[in-house]
């Protein structure tokens, strides 16, 4: 009990036996002499408020003096409205109590002791982890997760975790608590999994998590939660580098196998063709020009009436450029409907028009890194020539249906039968696509300006239409050749090799019927006048030295060559070599060489 002036006028008899000093039993203790000195400031500054302010103290903090020593002690006071008086007259206004802790302290010692090895243990796990009390309020948490999501342990203790973190659904829609897994475990006492979910950074930033709700279960009902949760944003960007990879898989599985038929379709088309022919100063002329712009990026438009070898001048400059180790992609124009123009050119996706079930390359794409030959360029609808100019300006594209852009990077060779000045100039034809073309036009002559490659010509397409017909060998004479040379060819060279095919067809035995192939009335004889002269390619070419068989064609170029390799001591290039003396180019010369199995002789 003590006065106004905080002196102690009575004390329990079990609190003066823990004194360390002896007091006398007839007089009274100080509060120093019961309490520790550096605890005695507060306790005096507590008593005072509670004589001013009617400010009961409970459980204040401080220390005991007791023969152990100081112990801890836990001391509450009230004030005495109504208190007996003293011996001295003075009245007793305070009760003060105070308890002697020290076995609930040592518990607590050992509980703070374990609380900090548990959270160290908490701090050395790689996954954000929280707890729940029975509100759903954060109880606790590990350093993982304030790594991750930005706040400090203490600035969320006692909130709702769900309004911490897990308010928004990661498209910003409100996400009700109510439907929220991690309150679920406390609701059904069941864990829920939960994988493809975001929690919100304090810097507003979405960081996508998966994450496992626990339920604590004490006597048999949720009294809390365990969340443990992962940042999940490296999984996500392999497992949708994965996806994407997966894509770019299936696009070039797609493309290899379009240019393998391609490949296959050129490698047909090389058969029947089989390289270049001719020597006439108009196909030098050509094809110098296809050696000056084979290895620039320039766009290149073929000019050129039907069948005069567009699509070999095409080949040749991609041969020749630095693309030759990709495809060359041809796309006929004029077979393409107008309404399947943007589908054969740019590609779809699955579901974009009825009847598209699967994704498609364009031929755009498949051209990239090499060659995109738009044969027939003058037919494509002037409605589509806006869409084919675009991606060719910017090298780039949108498939149908889709709206992600597709980067390429072609080279483009055109070719056309047609006036495309003319058509500009009608209106059906876009000017600024046509400039875009003809950055270097190249004139491809017709067949009757180069009479001199009839006959090679001739004897080449004569010998494929034997081996493929499995005709035995016939033979062009002397006569056949005047007559071939004679007609104007207004088909030009595929004119001519049909009329071969169909002479080899038309033949029995080593007879080569060219007059049934052609119309005699175009073909007589030059030298002849009269209409009953008879029509020398009727004639038996069985006489030796009426006609140049194949192989005494390819005798005499072979020996020819060698002639020339001789003259210029073997060597292939250069102003004074063979292929200078030949008038073709040192890659032709080489092919020559090795086509004929030409050595040159030792020493």
């Amino acid at each position: 009990m003590l006065d106004r002036q905080l002196n102690v006028q009575d004390i329990s008899a079990a609190w003066r036996g823990r004194i360390s000093s002896p007091v006398d039993q007839q007089s009274q203790p100080s509060l120093s002499a019961l309490f520790k000195p550096q605890t005695l400031p507060a306790l005096e500054q507590a008593l005072n408020r509670l004589l001013t302010e009617d400010r009961p103290i409970k459980d204040l903090s401080g220390e005991l003096n007791n023969k152990a020593g100081f112990t801890p002690a836990l001391v509450s006071a009230w004030s005495l409205t109504s208190a007996p008086s003293t011996a001295s007259g003075d009245e007793y206004c305070i009760l003060l109590i105070a308890s002697d802790v020290t076995p609930i302290s040592n518990d607590w010692a050992e509980l703070s002791q374990l609380r900090v090895q548990y959270q160290s243990i908490l701090d050395c796990a790689g996954e954000g982890i929280y707890g729940l009390d029975q509100n759903g309020k954060i109880s606790f948490g590990n350093k993982a997760a304030t790594q991750i999501l930005g706040w400090e342990i203490e600035q969320v203790i006692g909130k709702s975790s769900h309004d911490v973190h897990h308010h928004s659904h990661q498209d910003g829609r409100h996400y009700p608590q109510q439907d929220c897994p991690i309150y679920a475990a406390l609701q059904d006492g069941e864990i829920h999994r939960v994988d493809n979910e975001v929690f919100w950074h304090t810097n507003g930033k979405a960081v996508p998590v998966e994450y496992v709700s626990t339920p604590i279960i004490v006597d048999g009902k949720p009294n809390g939660a365990v969340i443990i949760f992962r940042d999940d944003t490296r999984r996500r960007q392999l497992e949708s580098q994965r996806e994407d990879a997966f894509e770019e898989i299936l696009r070039l599985k797609e493309k290899l196998e379009l240019e393998r038929d391609y490949l296959r379709d050129e490698v047909n088309l090389a058969g029947n063709y089989g390289e270049i022919i001719g020597d006439s100063q108009a196909l030098k002329r050509t094809l110098s020009q296809v050696e000056a712009v084979a290895q620039t990026p320039a766009s290149v438009l073929i000019l050129g009436e039907s069948g005069v070898g567009k699509e070999m001048i095409a080949r040749a400059i991609h041969m020749q450029s630095d693309r030759a180790d990709k495809a060359m992609i041809k796309v006929n124009c004029a077979s393409i409907p107008n309404e399947l123009f943007e589908s054969e050119f740019f590609g779809h996706v699955r579901g974009a028009f009825t009847g598209a079930h699967q994704d498609r390359i364009g031929r755009l794409q498949l051209a990239d890194g090499g060659t995109l030959f738009l044969d027939e360029v003058g037919e494509i609808p002037l409605s589509q020539q806006g869409k084919l100019l675009r991606a060719l300006q910017e090298n780039e594209f949108e498939r149908v249906g889709d709206h992600k852009t597709q980067q390429v990077n072609v080279r483009v060779v055109a070719a056309t039968n047609r006036n495309l000045a003319e058509e500009v100039k009608a209106g059906r034809f876009r000017e600024d696509l046509y400039y875009r073309l003809s950055v270097f036009p190249i004139e491809v002559p017709p067949l009757r300006d180069r009479r001199d490659d009839i006959a090679p010509l001739a004897i080449s397409f004569l010998a494929k239409a034997c081996t493929e017909l499995k005709r035995e060998k016939l033979k062009l004479s002397k006569s056949h050749m005047a007559v071939l040379k004679q007609h104007d060819w207004p088909g030009n060279i595929r004119e001519l090799k049909n009329t071969i095919d169909r002479a080899v067809i038309s033949s029995s035995g080593n007879k080569l019927r060219l007059d049934l192939a052609l119309d005699g009335s175009q073909l007589r004889d030059p030298n002849s006048t009269a209409s009953n002269v008879t029509n020398p390619i009727t004639t038996s070419n069985t006489t030796s030295d009426s006609f140049v068989s194949s192989a005494e064609f390819k005798a005499m170029e072979k020996a020819n060559i060698i002639a020339a390799l001789e003259a210029a001591n073997w060597k292939t290039w250069g102003d004074s070599g063979a292929a200078a003396l030949l008038g073709i180019k040192a890659s032709t010369l080489a092919y020559q060489i090795k086509t004929f199995g030409i050595i040159k002789p030792t020493a």
